[in-house]
């Protein structure tokens, strides 16, 4: 089966993207990535062909801070740039990330089956939840279910508003005004981080995380037998900033934290930062260091909480903006972390201290990981919705 998928270039979503598509060449497919420049060279090292998705620069007159506008008139234009592209690789399917919504669209535009990623929790208004974004558990008792009525009413303006702008992008490139939807939505999340909804889509398929490592690279701690402490700031634009300095200020081995505790930050890249004997920094394979880890220190996205719980390492959550307060609000209501807003050194030593000494914070972390043995193959997932389809 030849499958295009389609991703943009935040590494949230590209990886995710990346790591499906070697899922896809493990079964003997043949995907092709579409995706930002800057992940090409790294996507076809791991094996994986990709060429670069067009339209990801603003044009003139695109307004980035309107996310309405970007979200669907951009995608819109892209489908319509991207549709030579996908026509050329001859598909069976399209696998379109949920933000990226330019895949389904060209895929649609070309009459081809599609299939949407998302690679976080579902995230889709419900009658039975509090407004995604809140953080909030949902409302128990009949004051519990009015506060999430009276919350659910008061976006719905928004979610109108983007429903219209939507059909208004689809029908400005011929399309039906009305969305038909992926035929499955492959929801690349642990089922400790989702949220029971009365109102499941039929389509949605839980497959579990999709993770990928961008480099080789192992990086190599400090000696010792102590804990082993690793801090991963966000990659994402709305991350808390600062998380690799502070924390290097305030996790103190025999002051702060145990006698014989060492530190490693793991990030992309970042300013040069003072290193103290006991920790190192760099970019090296996050998956290994967890092999490793008695405790994660990150923003909370999803990707490196999910990567975190699959190791059944329990978490410090520091949330940024976007989706970071609901994941790291899920972790701590799931009991395998805490959170901490605003950040601190102060708050960073005591939410350590804390984690490093409770043990019911791993064993909450170990139930996260073991949930990961009742997901779906997102490979199979997509052979069956294709086989149905035809």
């Amino acid at each position: 089966m030849r499958i295009a998928v389609v991703a943009g270039p935040d590494p949230g979503h590209a990886f995710p993207a990346i790591a499906l598509c070697l899922r896809f060449l493990s079964a003997g497919d043949h995907p092709t990535l579409l995706t930002g420049r800057q992940w090409l060279d790294t996507a076809q090292s791991a094996g994986v062909d990709a060429i670069e998705l067009d339209g990801l620069d603003p044009a003139d007159g695109d307004d980035d801070t309107d996310s309405g506008a970007k979200l669907h008139q951009r995608a819109a234009r892209m489908a319509v740039l991207n549709v030579p592209h996908i026509r050329d690789l001859a598909p069976d399917l399209v696998v379109s990330d949920v933000i990226t919504a330019c895949g389904g669209m060209a895929a649609e535009l070309l009459g081809l089956p599609w299939v949407e990623l998302t690679p976080h929790p579902l995230y889709r208004p419900s009658r039975g939840l509090p407004p995604l974004g809140s953080g909030l558990a949902p409302g128990v008792g009949l004051k519990g279910r009015l506060r999430d009525t009276v919350m659910r009413a008061l976006t719905a303006r928004s979610i109108r508003r983007g429903t219209v702008e939507r059909e208004a992008a689809r029908a400005g490139i011929g399309l039906p005004a009305d969305d038909p939807g992926p035929l499955r939505s492959l929801i690349a999340t642990l089922p400790a981080l989702e949220v029971p909804r009365p109102d499941w889509p039929d389509e949605a398929v839980v497959v579990g995380p999709l993770h990928f490592e961008p480099t080789s690279s192992v990086l190599e701690v400090p000696p010792g037998d102590g804990p082993l402490v690793v801090v991963a700031p966000s990659t994402a634009t709305t991350g808390a900033e600062g998380l690799a300095e502070v924390a290097l200020a305030a996790l103190i081995p025999g002051e702060t934290l145990p006698t014989g505790t060492r530190v490693a930050v793991s990030r992309l890249g970042g300013p040069d930062t003072t290193v103290p004997p006991w920790a190192v920094v760099g970019l090296g394979r996050q998956d290994e260091l967890l092999t490793r880890a008695d405790l994660m220190i990150c923003g909370s996205g999803h990707g490196i909480v999910s990567k975190t719980l699959l190791a059944g390492v329990p978490l410090v959550a520091v949330p940024g903006g976007g989706d970071q307060w609901e994941i790291a609000n899920r972790v701590v209501r799931q009991g395998s972390g805490r959170l901490i807003r605003p950040l601190t050194a102060d708050a960073v030593a005591a939410a350590a201290a804390d984690v490093l000494s409770s043990p019911g914070y791993r064993e909450r972390a170990l139930a996260a990981r073991a949930g990961a043995d009742t997901v779906a193959d997102p490979v199979r997932v997509c052979h069956e919705a294709l086989g149905a389809s035809a």
